[in-house]
């Protein structure tokens, strides 16, 4: 598995959570895009209001499967990364910045670091 940045907390399901300025910034891991190869279609189903741990917010497509994408906290959603709605392939280019998918205000910001670190999520 290649290494994934340490700034971020991860979910089992491949998602990562970045806190930044009091949001917190969820994309999807380069291991989940490696395996899901050419990413083809982002549904973001869910694009404002609250969202809970665990609970769904969209799908992804690629040529060989679709995922659904799960939030690990609870929040509320700010933002939807349009320019990857527009054209997928930003998330097989550069999965940890431009590749971003939503943006919540977290109820708890200290739920952030329930989840996996780094290290964890990579064995």
């Amino acid at each position: 598995m290649p290494a994934s940045p340490a700034d971020r907390r991860y979910l089992e399901t491949h998602e990562w959570h970045k806190p930044e300025a009091g949001l917190v910034a969820i994309g999807i891991s380069r291991f989940a895009v490696d395996e899901l190869t050419d990413i083809t279609f982002l549904d973001v189903k869910k694009k404002s209001g609250a969202i809970k741990a665990g609970e769904s917010f969209g799908e992804i497509e690629s040529v060989k499967a679709t995922s659904e994408l799960y939030c690990g906290i609870d929040g509320t959603i700010e933002a939807v990364n349009q320019a990857a709605l527009d054209n997928p392939a930003i998330i097989n280019e550069d999965p940890y910045e431009k590749g971003w998918l939503i943006k919540i205000k977290p109820t708890n910001p200290a739920q952030v670091e329930k989840l996996l670190t780094a290290d964890a999520y990579g064995k």
